[in-house]
C-alpha cells in the first residue's frame, strides 16, 4: 500500500475517533448558536476599532478611547468564552489538538529515522516560562 492511501486511512480513522466527533459536534453547535455568533461579531468589531486606534501615530491616539475599547474588548471576550457552546468547543478542540500533536510527533520521529512503533507520541516540552515561545503544555 502506498503512503497516500495510508494517509487517507489515517484521515478516516481520525474522523472516526471520539475526539474528532466531539470536535465536529461542538463546532456545529457554535456555528448554529446565533447569540454566540453575535457576541463574536461584536468582539471582532471592537478589536478592529481598537487596532485602528492603536495604528494611529502615538500623538494622535486617544488614551481614554484606547482604554475604553480595551475594556470593552476584554468584556466581549469574556462573554464569548463563557458561552456554553464555546466552552464545549474549546475543550473539544484541545482534545483534537492533543491528538494531532501526537500524530505529528510520531510522523516527525519516523521521518527522522525513529521506529514509528516504539517512538513516544508525546512531544518533548521544556518550559521557559514564556508563553510566547511555547509549543504547548503536554
Amino acid at each position: 500500500m502506498d503512503v497516500i492511501a495510508l494517509a487517507r486511512q489515517l484521515g478516516k480513522a481520525i474522523q472516526e475517533d471520539e475526539r474528532y466527533i466531539a470536535y465536529a459536534e461542538a463546532s456545529k453547535k457554535n456555528d448554529e448558536d446565533e447569540a454566540l455568533q453575535e457576541l463574536i461579531g461584536e468582539f471582532n468589531l471592537i478589536r478592529q476599532n481598537l487596532m485602528m486606534e492603536q495604528s494611529k501615530p502615538e500623538e494622535e491616539q486617544n488614551a481614554e478611547k484606547l482604554a475604553e475599547l480595551n475594556k470593552k474588548m476584554h468584556s466581549a471576550y469574556n462573554a464569548v468564552m463563557t458561552n456554553e457552546n464555546m466552552a464545549d468547543y474549546t475543550m473539544a478542540k484541545a482534545g483534537m489538538d492533543q491528538m494531532m500533536s501526537q500524530v505529528n510527533t510520531i510522523l516527525t520521529a519516523s521521518i527522522q529515522g525513529d521506529d514509528p512503533m516504539t517512538c513516544s507520541a508525546e512531544a518533548a516540552h521544556s518550559c521557559s516560562g514564556s508563553c510566547s515561545t511555547c509549543g504547548g503544555c503536554g
